[in-house]
């Protein structure tokens, strides 16, 4: 092999592109939603958006009714769009139908849900590698940690909070955020 093809190989397998095709803002962002159809971000614009990786099976599964009744309680300014992911733990091991069918029943969920994601890898969602890659979202670096971890937009499009897995929606760290 000559020393040119290493180098060119070496260059590409340590500094090869996002495996994603990440766009440049949220809005260009559309997912499959999971009930069918599609979630198009450019139909937020102007509101506040609060992005949250969600699961059936895991110890924070009731902030389901909180992000339900924040969602109530800011539907003028807020939207929020839940993703459903089995990166954490195997908690989210259901099709499609079946969590939606659980969010509906169990916690009456009106908020937008995309169809499951990785949230986390080499299988990251483009949407992912947007939130917790500075050189895209322009605001920082971050790590999903577990599920329920909650991402806020603001009305111009940028990520300007993150919110830990632990913390409550109708916290009052999370409603001082949207209501800035």
């Amino acid at each position: 092999m000559s020393t040119h093809l290493v180098l060119l190989l070496n260059f590409l397998f340590f500094f090869a592109p996002p495996k994603g095709n990440v766009p440049k803002t949220i809005y260009e962002f559309k997912v499959p939603a999971l009930e069918g159809g599609t979630i198009n971000f450019d139909n937020y614009r102007g509101k506040k958006i609060l992005i949250v990786n969600t699961a059936s099976e895991c110890g924070n599964t009731p902030q389901y009714a909180d992000l339900e009744k924040l969602s109530e309680k800011y539907k003028d300014k807020l939207v929020i769009i839940g993703f459903p992911c089995n990166d954490f733990g195997s908690q989210e091991p259901g099709s499609n139908a079946e969590i939606a069918k659980f969010c509906k029943r169990t916690y009456k969920v009106k908020f937008p849900m995309a169809s499951k994601i990785s949230v986390k890898g080499d299988a990251k969602h483009p949407l992912y590698q947007w939130l917790t890659e500075k050189q895209y979202n322009g605001y920082m670096d971050s790590e999903v940690k577990w599920n329920f971890q909650k991402y806020l937009i603001n009305e111009k499009g940028e990520l300007v909070a993150i919110f830990q897995h632990r913390t409550n929606p109708m916290s009052q760290e999370v409603t001082e955020a949207i209501e800035k």
